[in-house]
């Protein structure tokens, strides 16, 4: 029974896991090593970047080559691993706080270089390990524990600014989407360039209690109501839009990766 479940990459003893009751890094993670099983990769050539906050603690379950660095670097670690060895397959998995908020900066330039790696981006709306506070990608109306009168600032929208950078593959889930998480993991990792996979999973603990979504369900139904196929969504009018977002594929292209313009200006370089 073991075939397709991605038990294989998992360290013995390691169930039950860590992470809250109701919190969507679980189910990501499953959905992760159920598309790696189904692609078969191998667990020594299977590289998996984690950073700080729960979602840093994943490398901590895995039978893979794994590097758990600092907060906000992972992607800087993961372009430097890509550009030395880009036979290896490399997984980057961060919360909000590690891709955007903290390192914003790395994100952009992991996009603009195009670095042929998969970046997994559990987006839980708010810093959840260290107590809740606000970050980068809590929507406006949101409260949290630092905006308890409300939130004055904007949010990133993260697959828009994977587009912006230069991204060649862009998509977006949610753990009410389990099954289509699973496949567009898939479809990101044997993309050749950057590709990102956002999983919109509010924390339980904190997001949740603070904006009426203090039981599982409730969040559930919540994503259920906000998240809209790409076509549904943009049919919305303008000013709809803000109460939604979309899910699914958002970007495919072909653009040329890192290795692939690295490899044309070295040659270019030994022919002198």
């Amino acid at each position: 029974m073991a075939h397709a479940t991605g038990i294989k990459y998992l360290k013995p003893g390691v169930l039950p896991h860590m992470w809250c009751s109701g919190c969507g890094i679980g189910g990501m993670l499953g959905a992760l090593l159920r598309a790696c099983e189904e692609l078969g990769y191998s667990n020594s050539d299977t590289v998996v970047v984690t950073g700080i906050g729960c979602t840093g603690k994943l490398d901590d379950y895995l039978l893979t080559n794994a590097l758990h660095t600092t907060h906000g670097r992972a992607l800087a670690y993961a372009t430097g691993i890509k550009a030395f060895k880009p036979q290896l397959k490399v997984i980057v998995i961060m919360g909000d706080g590690d891709s955007v908020t903290i390192g914003g900066n790395h994100f952009i330039h992991a996009a603009r270089r195009n670095i042929d790696l998969t970046a997994i981006v559990l987006n839980n709306l708010n810093y959840g390990m260290t107590g809740g506070q606000v970050s980068g990608t809590t929507p406006e109306w949101a409260l949290t524990s630092t905006t308890v009168y409300g939130n004055p600032e904007r949010e990133f929208d993260i697959c828009a600014l994977a587009e912006t950078a230069g991204a060649n593959y862009v998509a977006r889930s949610t753990p009410y989407h389990g099954w289509e998480m699973k496949e567009l993991m898939k479809q990101a990792l044997q993309k050749k360039g950057f590709s990102l996979v956002e999983v919109v999973s509010p924390c339980p603990t904190h997001f949740g209690r603070n904006n009426e979504m203090k039981e599982t369900p409730a969040m559930l139904r919540w994503l259920e109501g906000r998240a809209l196929p790409l076509e549904r969504y943009r049919g919305l009018p303008q000013a709809e839009r803000r109460n939604y977002f979309p899910v699914g594929t958002l970007v495919d292209r072909d653009e040329p990766d890192f290795s692939t313009r690295y490899a044309t200006i070295r040659a270019r370089a030994l022919q002198e």
